[in-house]
């Protein structure tokens, strides 16, 4: 009898051993979910404020980019408005140094109009044209300065290199402005096109500038005072003419 008490018993805590072991997996399995569940909230918080980010810094990058392509298309119609403008600046010109000048121009300025049109390809968007206010009102100043000045003389040149430079610094502004717009967007090859422009832009202003100092602006400068001898002359003999009448 002793021994079969000790069999149970013995039998007893083997299954009381065996439950044990069975259920410190289980306890061990649900503490760990438990803790993979607290943790996982503020992980999915931190993704989603992570998204909330990114949708902020697209949204961001897409304001960007569509002041981009509103300046593209502004300078587009500036182009194209030039080129008309500079042909009616070298029939005026009285010199063939600036005539020179402007035709070349004009011919560059056709080739800027094919570069814009490669740079909207390259960002995906169509070729359009926004009327361009300030090109507008700067030719419309360079045919006032061609009124206000005397036809064949050098003080209509000086006014029109005058009225070109305006012209040219406001490009250069523009196309500076472009370059830098399209390093930030990850325009890399735009950039490029857009800074050989503004490379020939800055050149042109230079060749204008060298016109008008080495002689254009010496000349106009002796043609005012003559021009205003011959003015006084005209009016002193208008004066003899009618106290003889």
């Amino acid at each position: 009898m002793a021994t079969a008490t000790k069999s149970r018993n013995a039998t007893s805590k083997r299954n009381t051993t065996t439950a044990t072991s069975r259920k410190q997996p289980v306890t061990t399995s649900n503490k760990s979910a438990v803790s993979q569940t607290r943790t996982s909230t503020p992980n999915a918080k931190g993704n989603q404020q992570q998204s909330q980010n990114k949708s902020e810094q697209k949204e961001e990058k897409s304001l960007l980019d569509k002041l981009f392509v509103n300046m593209l298309k502004d300078i587009y119609w500036a182009e194209k408005h030039l080129v008309e403008a500079l042909k009616e600046m070298e029939d005026n010109a009285t010199t063939d140094e600036l005539k020179d000048a402007f035709e070349d121009h004009r011919i560059q300025t056709t080739k800027h109009i094919s570069r814009l049109e490669k740079v909207f390809k390259l960002i995906g968007e169509e070729a359009q044209a926004k009327k361009c206010d300030a090109m507008e009102g700067l030719t419309k100043e360079a045919k006032a300065m061609m009124s206000e000045t005397k036809e064949g003389t050098m003080t209509r040149d000086a006014a029109l290199i005058i009225a070109a430079q305006k012209v040219e610094h406001y490009e250069i502004a523009t196309y500076g402005s472009l370059v830098q717009v399209a390093l930030t967007l990850g325009h890399d090859k735009a950039a490029g096109l857009l800074d050989k422009t503004l490379q020939e832009e800055e050149d042109t202003d230079l060749l204008l500038t060298d016109i008008a100092e080495s002689f254009v602006n010496p000349m106009a400068d002796d043609e005012d005072v003559n021009m205003q001898s011959s003015s006084e002359e005209d009016e002193e003999d208008e004066e003899e003419e009618e106290e003889e009448e």
